[in-house]
């Protein structure tokens, strides 16, 4: 079982910077594929990013790219996604999730093991 909890949101300037956090219970951390997603108020859950177990691959949606930053600590169980030149339209519930899978996650964007959400408000 894994259990994943987002931390580190909150409301910021346009064009300023976040840090997200999500702290990872479980054993099998270490060789799951790890990502955020980010859902706006009435808009569908989107992908964000991701990150293989060995850091060999990482991959961002488009939206983000150059903006955003994800990196993982096996040693700590902790996966951080660095948002800078925050915009508006970034605004939305941040999300951590999880799978053994990287196809299931990045391709196919579902997850095995969501966090319960952080909140990011980006004023104009």
């Amino acid at each position: 079982q894994v259990q994943l909890a987002e931390s580190g949101g909150g409301l910021v300037q346009a064009g300023g910077s976040l840090r997200l956090s999500c702290a990872v219970s479980g054993r099998t951390f270490s060789t799951y594929t790890m990502g955020w997603f980010r859902q706006a108020t009435r808009n569908e859950r989107e992908f964000v990013a991701a990150i293989n177990w060995s850091d060999a691959r990482i991959m961002y949606a488009d939206s983000v790219k150059g903006r955003f930053t994800i990196s993982r600590d096996n040693a700590k169980n902790t996966v951080d996604l660095h948002m800078n030149s925050l915009k508006p339209e970034d605004t939305a519930v941040y999300y951590c999730a999880a799978s053994p899978s990287w196809f299931k996650l990045t391709a196919l964007k579902l997850a095995d093991y969501w966090g319960q959400g952080t909140q990011v408000t980006v004023s104009s």
